[in-house]
């Protein structure tokens, strides 16, 4: 996978993240998803139904344990994607 593909994917969760949200918070792949953004259980299982269908994938529950920002979704996304290509 190239860069620009994991660019895509940054803007993606970025630009779906902002639709999610109520918060008037710049999001950033710093930007923590649960204290900043407010992602509960519900909007999260609804974000990797929608990243699934979008790129194709599948997404293990147990990998979104550690995840807690932006960068590490994206991160999550773009590793799953390069090695079921």
């Amino acid at each position: 996978m190239t860069e620009s593909n994991y660019d895509e994917i940054m803007k993606l969760l970025c630009d779906r993240l902002s639709d999610l949200t109520n918060a008037d918070v710049l999001i950033t792949p710093e930007t923590n998803l649960i204290s900043q953004l407010s992602i509960d259980s519900i909007k999260l299982l609804n974000l990797i139904m929608e990243i699934e269908d979008a790129f194709d994938i599948s997404i293990p529950i147990n990998a979104l344990t550690d995840v807690q920002t932006v960068r590490e979704l994206v991160d999550l996304v773009h590793k799953i994607k390069t090695t079921s290509s």
